[in-house]
């Protein structure tokens, strides 16, 4: 079953094009052919768990033809010659993924640490030995405590804490294996934290690959926390220490989270479920419920499997195991 059903994304946030360029043009500039509806214009350029009206996507595996074919994306750039759809556009290269990266750095170069654009909101508070990168917002009456670092194009909303050495949009943990070793694919994305969010110390928040890392409002993480890219989290959150959730999730509202929980990539855990400590979930999971156990079944059914594995010895010895 695929639980995501019925759940409200956020609109697409992806790397935009300031000037767009066409199918066609952009073919030119990475040595490529392009096909279909070349004159479609390209305003974004996003990676595929975020796609929107007018991105260029790329795909380099037959797994993921059909999803990059069917998506909202506009353009496709992919390694294979195949009929494009109606009204879109595909662009044919050797190597989609490193061609991806070219017109990324070409188009959203990494804006270093000068300190450009940084825009702090009345009554907040930073510490001076916090690091805090170009492009970023930060609202009103938040507290940054010491070592705190901040990277390039985040947003953080009002009354926010970000307690000591946390670490706001690291690169995305992405890469795509090679025989020669892994790519890294060039991060773009961004991190936005709304309003009266805590995060505890030592946690770390990474960007999307291209779109926007969210966590909402009212959510609360103690130390130690790690959110991979591209994860959507709701508002009214609850985690506790060591939770690790990986990159390209969606935890809806009033999820609670207990200590080192884990949470695989491109997962989904239903509106106000509980996971209980030290528990890991293989699969999406239903809202409303609690979960336990590694791979985590409903509490009631694991506790009661707890309890017959309890008796085990006492039932081998009486039939002389």
């Amino acid at each position: 079953m695929d639980f995501r059903a019925g759940y409200i994304w956020p609109q697409p946030c992806r790397v935009q094009l300031e000037t767009p360029l066409t199918a066609a043009d952009l073919a030119v500039l990475i040595g490529a052919e392009a096909k279909g509806n070349t004159q479609r214009l390209v305003t974004g350029l996003n990676e595929i768990n975020r796609v929107g009206d007018g991105d260029l996507v790329y795909v380099d595996h037959p797994k993921w033809y059909d999803k990059a074919l069917n998506s909202s994306a506009t353009t496709i750039l992919i390694d294979k010659a195949v009929e494009p759809p109606a009204g879109k556009a595909i662009i044919i290269s050797a190597d989609p993924c490193r061609d991806y990266n070219a017109l990324v750095k070409r188009f959203m170069p990494r804006a270093g640490w000068s300190a450009t654009d940084i825009l702090i909101g009345e009554g907040s508070l930073v510490h001076p030995s916090a690091v805090i990168g170009p492009h970023v917002h930060i609202g009103k009456d938040c507290i940054i405590y010491p070592n705190v670092v901040i990277y390039e194009r985040t947003t953080i909303g009002d009354r926010v804490t970000i307690h000591a050495n946390a670490v706001i949009g690291a690169d995305p943990f992405y890469y795509k294996k090679r025989a020669t070793g892994y790519d890294k694919m060039q991060p773009c994305g961004s991190v936005v934290i709304e309003d009266d969010v805590e995060i505890g110390a030592l946690s770390t928040i990474d960007r999307g690959v291209s779109a926007d890392t969210r966590i909402g409002r009212g959510t609360k993480m103690d130390n130690h926390v790690q959110v991979g890219h591209d994860t959507i989290i709701g508002a009214d959150c609850l985690f506790a220490a060591h939770v690790a959730i990986a990159g390209a999730c969606v935890i809806e509202d009033g999820v609670t989270l207990w200590g080192q929980v884990g949470i695989p990539s491109k997962l989904r855990v239903g509106k106000g479920a509980v996971i209980l400590g030290q528990s890991g979930i293989l699969s999406s999971v239903e809202g409303g419920k609690t979960y336990l156990g590694s791979p985590a079944r409903e509490a009631k059914q694991m506790m009661r499997e707890i309890s017959l594995r309890a008796k085990l010895p006492e039932i081998a010895k009486k039939l002389g195991i």
